[in-house]
């Protein structure tokens, strides 16, 4: 297989999965799929080294993230504005009601805490594995989730449960 079949075969395998997380993390289904593509064009830029790397997923899941991070303080300094957010209509057919309460209260989450749930739970990254993505220490992965699922707990108008207590295992 020579390395734009790779390139191919990780697109057909990874892409509906790094655009479904990125729409949580950017709350904008038109922002994850723009930065997943970039993603996935950086990889084909680079397919020597895409195809050398242990986990092309999380390699094009780090780079979609940074895309979007990099966008977005792009657009928050020339405009000024915070990214508008996709109607939930727009990306989510099947939607419950809980599943639209829970992804408009992940909206309201600051864009770190965001993240960092949206990794631990909805890639089922570990902490340490989250923390090496983001380049930060894992207390502050541990912090941010702590806080993340807080605020969720809050927005939903749930009791706060005791998940913390997995993160010393996730370590």
């Amino acid at each position: 297989m020579d390395d734009g079949e790779f390139v191919r075969t990780v697109y057909d395998a990874s892409y509906r999965r790094l655009v479904g997380q990125l729409v949580v993390a950017t709350g904008d289904l038109a922002e994850a799929e723009d930065a997943v593509q970039e993603a996935f064009a950086r990889a084909v830029n680079h397919a020597r080294t895409f195809r050398d790397t242990d986990n092309p997923e999380a390699w094009l899941r780090v780079v979609a993230i940074n895309v979007a991070r990099s966008r977005w303080r792009r657009m928050q300094r020339w405009a000024g504005l915070l990214p508008r957010l996709a109607p939930l209509a727009s990306y989510d057919d099947h939607s419950t009601p809980d599943r639209i309460a829970l992804l408009e209260a992940l909206k309201r989450l600051p864009a770190a805490q965001r993240e960092a749930v949206t990794l631990h739970h909805l890639a089922d990254l570990q902490v340490s594995e989250i923390a090496a993505q983001l380049g930060v220490p894992t207390g502050t992965v541990k912090a941010r989730l702590s806080r993340g699922r807080a605020a969720l707990a809050a927005l939903l108008g749930e009791a706060p449960t005791d998940l913390d207590s997995q993160e010393a295992h996730d370590g």
